[in-house]
């Protein structure tokens, strides 16, 4: 099932009225979003108590979660008394998971009018409004308190978003308008999906005793009780889930057994993949052995002084697409803790329409995309945001803008749980028992029951991961001086280069592509090749930098390698051995229809964060969390299909379903 297309009528923000106290009201269903009597009071009997919240946090053990599925997030309200109560009574170690989807949410200055009500609730509310921004249609992961709090927003329909929701929930807040004003909410579809999303026992409380809800309920497997209610109302309900699980789905994409020995995981790599998937596991106490072979991270492609968050997005809404709108709201929020204008500049993000074929692109992608993460301008409100003179118009991110990479790198790695082993490349990597150990030639450099391959290409280097369709496209950027004119760029501006507003006094111009190239020295032709694609981008900008007058061969710049894959998506999750893998589901060869019931032949403990391309700034601390969520058996921050679509099975899959299995072939169209 698709997502929602962004472009759909109702992907609109909440319009809101308020009533003389000051609290809010939905225009659209004519409905509180609390009661206006006591809504705290009724948000903490309703969900809390008649789901037993306070004891079952209690009772968590260290590294164990909770997760908690909502159906209308509204103002946050329920959300934030969770985490206080959580706050209160988790032991050190457990987290609280909260999935809560939203079909209209309200404005940050709206969210923060409401949240004022509750002034008991600030401490918990003022890092919810910090990371209220690029929130966009899809699945939006929000991460508090160091990692022990994540919430992941689905914007969109319900039923929609849920249907690809992956996640094992422990109780249910059902929320949302009342089933009279708001119907669709509250339909045996809908109710459908709570069942298959239901963890064995899983709780429920609600504020309607409504008798669609009650019949509902009881038709997916839920026991129902009545409860008093309070204030006006007589009556609310709750109860548990006693129905059968869900039906077990392809097990070449299903959750490898859990780990449960010693959380200590080997990443090789500390690029920007590697830091990423060692924060997201340090944050649920992983103690990390993060692996680089040079003296300090991100020293390959993530050691550019200047990246840009690009959304290169398509309007058909595709897996990529998808992880991309969500990635970069993830990545989003965390330049928020890292300094703006050293570290990061949200300046926006604008691609010039170049061409007719890319001014049809810009205009696809206008009307499938909500205003607020893209818009189109013409050439001259084009002008007036960049601050120089351009050829045309374009498409404008205003969300986006640029990255100093390696600050993200260290803001990454920066983590108690993570020790980073520096001048160890590892060159082999074999199982010896429980332990995975990474050497170089004879010397053992460490060892764990886990272990990600994060280093870009050079995972090929390894037997286990040499299948995987992996190469190398060598860039080089080039880095020019700024001007007293040049000052004047005020956004990343892109055509088939980019130039970015000057850092610390110096412009990033890039970026070359070449395919053949394994010399990483930077080189003239391709210095000469980006002075080009600034004249492209901006004549204007070309004189104000004295472009004409630079002699490429004196130029400052870095070359690196990009790491992509075939489909231009990562590869990222648990890996399977390939002849074994082969040999399992080698009826698929005849049959692409067959889901065999055979366990996936999984190399244990062993996973990917790779092939991120030029997308690595979006793509790659997305991927450390999916990472984290396939090991600790938690809802994932990306729907079901994206997940797949990334999943390093896919390729071993295709292969089967093409050509019959390794050296066979086949006519058969996938």
């Amino acid at each position: 099932m698709s997502e929602l297309p962004a472009n759909h009528p109702d992907c609109q923000p909440a319009q809101l009225d308020w009533d003389a106290k000051g609290q809010p009201l939905s225009r659209r269903y004519g409905d509180v979003y609390f009661s206006q009597d006591n809504g705290l009071e009724e948000s903490r009997y309703v969900f809390l108590a008649n789901n037993r919240l306070a004891e079952r946090f209690a009772a968590l053990n260290a590294d164990e979660h909770l997760a908690i599925g909502e159906t209308g997030f509204g103002t946050g309200l329920n959300f934030l008394c969770a985490w206080q109560l959580f706050d209160q009574h988790a032991p050190a170690g457990a987290r609280l998971h909260f999935v809560s989807v939203e079909k209209y949410p309200l404005s940050r200055a709206d969210l923060r009018r409401a949240l004022a009500l509750w002034p008991q609730l600030a401490n918990f509310a003022e890092p919810l409004l910090t990371q209220y921004v690029a929130l966009h249609p899809g699945f939006q992961r929000l991460v508090f308190d160091g990692g022990r709090v994540v919430l992941t927003l689905l914007i969109g329909d319900a039923l929609e978003l849920l249907a690809q929701l992956d996640a094992r929930i422990d109780a249910w807040f059902l929320d949302g308008f009342a089933p009279a004003k708001n119907p669709e909410l509250w339909s045996a579809e809908l109710f459908a999906e709570l069942a298959r999303l239901s963890a064995p026992d899983a709780t429920f409380g609600t504020f309607t005793s409504a008798g669609v809800v009650r019949r509902g309920l009881k038709a997916v497997g839920f026991e129902v009780k009545r409860m008093p209610g309070q204030g006006k109302k007589w009556e609310v309900l709750k109860g548990r889930f006693t129905g059968a699980p869900a039906a077990a789905g392809k097990p070449w994409f299903a959750r490898p057994p859990r780990h449960l020995g010693e959380r200590h995981a080997l990443v090789i790599g500390a690029g920007l993949a590697g830091c990423a998937t060692a924060a997201s596991l340090a944050a649920r106490g992983w103690k990390v052995s993060l692996l680089e072979r040079h003296a300090e991270i991100a020293q390959e492609a993530s050691g550019n002084p200047q990246g840009v968050l690009y959304l290169k997005l398509s309007a058909h809404h595709t897996a990529l697409s998808r992880l991309i709108v969500s990635g970069f709201g993830h990545s989003r929020r965390l330049l928020e803790r890292l300094p703006r204008g050293q570290d990061w500049d949200a300046c926006g993000v604008l691609q010039l329409a170049f061409d007719a074929k890319e001014g049809q692109r810009q205009a696809q992608l206008a009307a499938a995309f909500p205003a607020d993460l893209l818009r189109p301008l013409p050439r001259e409100e084009a002008e007036r945001l960049a601050g120089v003179r351009l050829p045309s118009g374009g498409l404008f991110y205003p969300q986006a803008g640029w990255v100093h990479p390696p600050a993200l790198c260290r803001l990454l790695s920066e983590h108690p749980n993570i020790r980073l082993l520096t001048h160890h490349e590892a060159l082999d990597l074999r199982r010896d028992g429980e332990q995975w150990q990474a050497c170089n030639g004879d010397r053992l450099l460490a060892a764990a029951p886990l272990v990600v391959l994060a280093g870009a290409a050079e995972i090929k280097r390894f037997p286990c991961s040499a299948a995987l369709p992996l190469k190398r496209i060598r860039g080089q950027i080039s880095c020019l001086a700024q001007t007293r004119d040049s000052r004047a760029l005020s956004t990343v501006v892109c055509a088939e280069g980019y130039v970015a507003p000057a850092r610390l006094g110096e412009h990033t111009l890039g970026a070359s592509f070449d395919f053949n190239s394994d010399d990483l020295r930077p080189n003239s032709a391709d210095h000469a090749g980006n002075l080009r694609l600034l004249e492209e981008i901006s004549p204007d900008l070309s004189q104000r930098l004295h472009a004409s007058e630079l002699d490429p061969a004196r130029l400052a710049g870095r070359a690196a390698f990009r790491c992509t894959s075939p489909d231009y998506l990562p590869i990222v999750g648990p890996l399977a051995e390939h002849a074994a893998f082969a040999a399992a589901y080698a009826a698929l060869g005849k049959d692409a229809r067959q889901v065999p019931d055979t366990p996936c032949p999984w190399l244990a403990g062993l996973y990917i964060n790779s092939g991120h391309g030029s997308r690595g700034l979006i793509s790659a601390p997305l991927s450390g969390e999916l990472l984290a969520a396939w090991l600790d058996d938690e809802p994932l921050p990306v729907p079901r299909e994206v997940a797949e679509a990334c999943h390093p099975n896919r390729f071993a899959l295709r292969q089967l379903i093409r050509h019959g299995g390794p050296g066979k072939t086949s006519t058969k169209r996938s």
